[in-house]
């Protein structure tokens, strides 16, 4: 079962690219894809949730 299917969906329903996400929080897309196979922390999870907001505010302008 794969986890943190909540982050994925959203990811794919913002049209965003993995390797986006991972820019923008600062870390690898390999070390991305690492998080999101494990349950994620509390800050971890807040600073993808933030990235996915700002690069999704970022195609709507």
């Amino acid at each position: 079962m794969k986890r943190n299917v909540a982050i994925r969906d959203e990811i794919g329903r913002k049209r965003i690219k993995y390797w986006e996400v991972a820019e923008k929080v600062g870390i690898s897309d390999g070390r991305l894809s690492v998080w999101l196979r494990t349950p994620l922390s509390d800050e971890r999870r807040k600073r993808v949730e933030k990235a996915i907001d700002e690069l999704s505010q970022s195609i709507k302008q």
